[in-house]
């Protein structure tokens, strides 16, 4: 069997644990997903992610819980627990600390992004889908924006600062704007002193001014300009995949020319509204 159609498998069974998360999943039904036999199963997914598949399905619904707790400060921790397929709380509590050296509650109240962000360093089989990229006018967007400067694994960090100035303000309601980010280049072939990264929302009514306010949220724009787009869907841990593809399948063959904007990002829903393999992300590539 080669290696082609192994990856193939895995990545089938990583998809199916994605979108099933709130289901009851053990090794049999998984080893039918990846239509190998059980006896070899369970060594074959290890050797390709470096985890064993109960640790991956554990791991991908102590994501979203990581998220939830970050992000969603109404949802009672005891809900996330059952949501994450746990009998309690304590034993959710147990696994998350074990996980993550923080428990739920130390977490939501100060999480620590770049020791999560080690957890979920895996090997994860590539996905070989086509780029379907469209031409689009991106119309002049009035902005607010919070930039954040350095190690691009406290990006959560800021943003659940803007999430915070959003809901505080309510110039740009989440439920009711457009969010963006706006790296200024890519985190993995620059200091990381160097790297910034705004995060961006639409304003309610263009509003022309922003209060000073604590979060240090200031008014902008992203100007009007011509751009390629396609659709990220799955992990924003992945986007670079895309944007890679961007540049190196899809540039060459077009005969367009890049224009000066930084790529940039609209989220269209986020990851702790929806399971991981839903997200969509509007990945922009400027040109002239």
């Amino acid at each position: 069997m080669c290696k082609e159609s192994l990856e193939r498998r895995i990545k089938r069974v990583c998809d199916y644990i994605s979108h099933h998360l709130d289901g009851q999943l053990d090794l049999a039904q998984l080893s039918e997903v990846a239509a190998l036999s059980r006896y070899h199963f369970h060594r074959v997914f290890l050797a390709y992610t470096g985890v064993s598949v109960i640790k991956f399905l554990q791991l991908a619904r102590l994501k979203r819980a990581s998220f939830q707790l970050a992000f969603e400060l109404d949802m009672k921790i005891i809900d996330i627990a059952l949501e994450a397929q746990f009998d309690s709380s304590e034993a959710f509590s147990r696994a998350f600390k074990r996980t993550f050296s923080q428990t739920p509650s130390q977490f939501r109240q100060n999480p620590d992004w770049p020791n999560w962000y080690r957890v979920y360093e895996l090997t994860l089989p590539n996905s070989s889908d086509k780029l379907e990229v469209s031409i689009v006018e991106f119309a002049h967007t009035p902005i607010a924006y919070l930039t954040h400067s350095g190690d691009p694994q406290r990006v959560y960090e800021s943003a659940g600062k803007f999430v915070a100035w959003r809901r505080q303000s309510q110039l740009s309601p989440i439920a009711n704007c457009r969010t963006f980010g706006i790296p200024n280049g890519d985190p993995n072939t620059m200091e990381e002193s160097a790297f910034r990264f705004k995060i961006c929302g639409s304003l309610q009514h263009n509003n022309s001014t922003i209060p000073d306010n604590e979060f240090g949220v200031k008014v902008g724009e992203i100007p009007a300009m011509r751009c390629a787009k396609v659709t990220h869907f799955g992990s924003h841990d992945t986007l670079e995949n895309t944007i890679y593809a961007l540049y190196e399948q899809w540039l060459p063959q077009s005969q367009e020319t890049l224009g000066e904007h930084p790529v940039f990002f609209e989220y269209l829903n986020f990851i702790h509204e929806v399971d991981e393999c839903d997200l969509r992300t509007e990945v922009y590539l400027p040109l002239v």
